[in-house]
């Protein structure tokens, strides 16, 4: 990888913040966007903005043409069988959303167990939370090892034969840790159950086959993969999406309309209600294409030994935590810490002010942050375009704001 020439294909980076050349470490919140996006977008609204689908005419042939490449650069993205089992959705949040309305709603009772983890993202607790009070199944979470991570003989101890939905992240978006989800979804299988994946943070930084890890489902989102925000992908088995019900209804997702009934389209368009995220496909698919160009095995590579890089040079400063595997290779490309006796958000402040994005917060995961026994955590998350100079800057950063907060206290 060239990260020199990969930078210059991300106008946004070449800038100042607060008189500082900017060094953007947040991509686990959302990524930058390369040129190519950014004129595969413009492309679109200049020349064949259309509707998809319904059309005969020129523009909207191109646009449906458009919008279904997309569909099959998803598929081959996460090497699904077929594009019948691609949705476009929103994001990572809406595509579990659906899963546990239409999936859970239509097999979950009383009795059933879903588990999850104590690390998800707020998007994999909410839904099992509702679908759980609506059907009378019970939500489980499995324990968490001392450095965060899963073991298989816990998941082992929990699942069992009342287990009907195991919903995990790949990736977690705080402790980096990365969960064996093809032995996971085994385990599932064995008893029952079917496997439902978060892959927000998985799907952007390594190579996702979705047959291999034989999930029943996965989700993802455009925004943290060079792609705009407001789009990303449902990928679910056929013969389980067949028998789902719609949880959006109106126009596009229709094959005949009555006046006291109607019929649903075929796959994968039953569940793509209304004018669907047209744009947003086709910048997510020109992501795929500059994402592949580069190559996902390079980028997780690079991750790595920013992450190793960066805990390395971070441990030498005292009074730092860092939370998760304390060994790289058991983690991707970013770091979540705290400094004592200063909050992360006077930390992230700090930062700003020399031109250094981080986020701060509890990172959408309070459960993770009760279990750290944490208020709030401050990360820095790496993606493709970062430099060890730019890790190196964050630790100068850190190291003047242990300082400031010193000298005030």
């Amino acid at each position: 990888m060239d990260i020199l020439d990969i930078r210059k294909q991300f106008p946004i980076l070449h800038q100042e913040v607060n008189g500082h050349p900017l060094v953007y470490l947040d991509s686990a919140a959302t990524s930058q966007k390369p040129i190519q996006v950014i004129e595969a977008l413009e492309k679109y609204y200049r020349e064949y903005n259309s509707n998809v689908h319904r059309g005969v005419h020129t523009l909207g042939t191109r646009a449906t043409d458009g919008y279904e490449g997309a569909r099959e650069k998803v598929r081959k993205f996460i090497n699904a069988k077929s594009t019948e089992e691609i949705i476009f959705t929103r994001g990572t949040t809406t595509a579990i959303n659906t899963v546990a309305a239409s999936y859970g709603a239509a097999n979950l009772k009383e009795g059933d167990e879903i588990v999850i983890s104590h690390m998800e993202h707020h998007s994999n607790i909410i839904p099992w939370q509702q679908i759980a009070k609506k059907t009378g199944a019970q939500l489980k979470y499995l324990p968490l090892q001392e450095d965060g991570t899963i073991s298989l003989e816990d998941v082992r101890a929990t699942v069992n034969s009342n287990t009907k939905i195991v919903s995990i992240m790949q990736v977690s978006n705080v402790l980096g840790v990365i969960n064996p989800i093809k032995e996971i979804a085994k385990i599932a299988h064995e008893n029952g159950a079917i496997m439902v994946v978060d892959g927000a943070q998985s799907a952007p930084h390594m190579k996702i086959d979705v047959q291999d890890l034989d999930c029943d489902f996965f989700a993802f989102s455009g925004h943290k993969m060079c792609a705009p925000t407001g789009i990303g992908a449902l990928y679910g088995k056929k013969s389980l999406l067949e028998k789902m019900e719609p949880i959006e209804y109106g126009g596009e997702m229709i094959d005949f309309v009555e006046l006291y009934d109607s019929t649903w389209k075929e796959l994968p368009w039953k569940f793509e209600g209304g004018t669907p995220i047209i744009a947003g496909a086709i910048g997510l698919g020109a992501a795929i294409d500059f994402l592949e160009q580069v190559g996902l095995e390079h980028i997780a590579e690079h991750e790595h030994k920013l992450a190793a890089y960066a805990m390395e040079k971070m441990s030498t400063i005292e009074g730092i935590s860092i939370f998760g595997p304390q060994d790289p290779a058991k983690r991707a490309g970013l770091v979540t810490f705290n400094i004592s006796d200063v909050h992360p958000h006077d930390v992230a402040t700090v930062l700003d002010a020399e031109g250094i994005a981080v986020r701060a917060g509890h990172h959408c995961a309070q459960p993770l942050m009760r279990w750290l026994k944490q208020s709030a955590t401050a990360r820095a998350s790496f993606y493709l375009y970062n430099t060890e100079e730019e890790i190196d800057k964050l630790v100068a950063g850190l190291i003047k704001t242990k300082e400031y907060f010193s000298d005030v206290f």
